[in-house]
């Protein structure tokens, strides 16, 4: 299958880009590098543009004949979409109907979706279902949401097939340290922690121990950015017109941020000091998935469930690229 990957030089885009390769399908990357790497995909792959370039995404879409898209080009701080709403409803929901219309110009109807757990917001019961309320607590969150919705009356209208994935915490690197996480600021847990062990910075910030949690600290679902990539691929080939799938993606298990970091001590020999915090106003206590649906219906299954074996992956990345793809 032709396929145009928007975002694919980002961090879950390239993971994906790699193994839609692998699996013998042609792939574009469609990404205007604000956030992603060029060094992260194959030059002959990128095309450098805006998704408000609606013209240029036509010219694509027809020229190189594509047959689906993946779309992983968000902005995904929380803290800066409460900071610059107005950036991210431009970027996320503005953009996104600008592809939505591009594709729609030309008749490519089938789209795979890059969600998030944030449309759900605080949910008080645990784990995650797809039944549970979405009521979004940022911005970043209502973006997502929102896009969700216009997929779900495109599909309806218009006869889009449609993969809404609504990822839990995106972690670890390719197994063989080629690609891998760098983002600037670097906001996830697992990439923090290892700058510690590389002397980046000299101690974890762990916000707040009193949550009503085993130890105390916030527990998170990790899943791997290969299991991610796996999934995205399950679900285009499961795309039907008319019709709108939204599955959650994780594994199912917590561990809480001082379980992540002695996991990162094991891995790295280091003992990373670690330097208590006040609580950041907004973390849920807990945010666990429940994907049997995405489990049964795309016949997929996380390989990574081990955060040992997650932070292995990652520390060869970054342990191999200090600075990331500048290294």
């Amino acid at each position: 299958m032709k396929i145009l990957v928007v975002g694919g030089a980002g961090y879950v885009g390239s993971h994906t880009v790699r193994l839609l390769e692998a699996q013998g399908h042609h792939v574009w990357v469609f990404d205007n590098l604000s956030r992603g790497h060029a060094e992260s995909v194959k030059p002959e792959q990128l095309i450098q543009g805006n998704l408000t370039d609606r013209p240029l995404l036509m010219k694509v879409l027809m020229e190189k004949e594509i047959e689906a898209v993946m779309h992983f080009a968000a902005f995904a701080l929380v803290g800066e979409s409460v900071q610059h709403p107005a950036m991210y409803y431009q970027n996320n929901v503005v953009a996104s109907l600008e592809l939505l219309e591009a594709m729609r110009s030309v008749g490519v109807w089938r789209f795979v979706f890059s969600s998030t757990t944030a449309t759900y917001g605080q949910p008080e019961t645990m784990p995650i279902r797809e039944t549970t309320s979405q009521n979004p607590i940022n911005p970043y969150g209502f973006t997502k949401l929102v896009v969700e919705h216009a997929l779900r009356d495109y599909a309806n209208a218009y006869g889009f097939g449609v993969a809404a994935l609504r990822y839990f915490n995106a972690s670890g690197a390719s197994p063989d340290g080629t690609i891998g996480e760098d983002h600037d600021p670097e906001s996830h847990l697992i990439p923090i922690v290892l700058q510690v062990a590389l002397g980046q910075r000299d101690a974890i910030q762990v916000f707040g121990n009193d949550y009503p949690t085993p130890d105390g600290t916030c527990i998170r679902d990790y899943i791997h950015v290969d299991d991610l990539a796996s999934a995205h691929l399950a679900a285009l080939e499961r795309l039907e017109p008319n019709k709108m799938m939204a599955m959650n993606l994780g594994t199912g298990v917590g561990h809480s941020v001082l379980q992540v970091i002695e996991a990162c001590r094991r891995v790295t020999g280091h003992p990373i000091p670690i330097a208590m915090a006040e609580r950041r106003p907004g973390d849920p206590a807990c945010l666990i998935a429940d994907s049997t649906l995405a489990q049964q219906t795309l016949n997929w299954k996380p390989q990574y469930v081990e955060i040992e074996k997650i932070v292995e992956t990652a520390w060869r990345w970054h342990s191999t690229h200090p600075r990331g793809y500048k290294s």
